[in-house]
């Protein structure tokens, strides 16, 4: 039948769970995690570059990043751009390298980080539903019949079931790593 690639639904549906992944990474845990980091940018060499572009990331214990930046010139602009990100950091600027206590998480906090977490999960689940409209509006269209379009609706509803669950998960978990003190 054509019109209709469950293949390609899943790939775009995977793209919305990826990018909710992606999301969730950039969101402030308890524990120190280089992605809290890697996606702010620097204003270095007259543009904007990420933090792994510009030194190097580690994790040398639970509570604290340490970045070492390769050019000295460079340290106050990793320092400001970390300060100005509004991800509530307060760099320690030693020399070439960028430290970054991670202060354990108010309640408040977890709480305000929990929503937030939600709130990407919901957007990742109406991506999914989009992708699900558009591949119902292709099996209302493609050719063949009547059974062959109830199996691919069938199809691609079982897809954005399965998708949905996938996003539940990732939320469940993301939330439990929040609000673990």
């Amino acid at each position: 039948m054509s019109g209709v690639d469950i293949k390609d639904l899943r790939k775009r549906m995977d793209g919305a769970l990826a990018s909710l992944k992606s999301e969730f990474s950039g969101l402030r845990t308890g524990r120190a995690s280089a992605a809290l980091v890697e996606p702010i940018e620097v204003e270095a060499y007259g543009s904007r570059m990420p933090i792994p572009q510009v030194g190097t990331v580690a994790v040398p214990e639970a509570r604290m990043i340490s970045i070492n930046v390769w050019d000295k010139g460079l340290v106050g602009a990793v320092e400001k751009a970390i300060r100005e990100s509004g991800i509530g950091l307060n760099p320690v600027v030693d020399g070439q390298n960028v430290r970054i206590p991670i202060p354990p998480l108010t309640e408040d906090r977890r709480k305000e980080l929990a929503k937030i977490a939600a709130k990407y999960a919901e957007q990742a689940k109406v991506a999914i539903r989009n992708v699900r409209r558009e591949g119902m509006e292709d099996v209302k269209s493609a050719e063949g019949g009547e059974d062959e379009q109830k199996k691919l609706s069938e199809d691609v509803q079982k897809l954005t079931d399965e998708m949905v669950k996938k996003v539940d998960e990732a939320y469940e978990a993301k939330e439990a790593e929040i609000m673990q003190v």
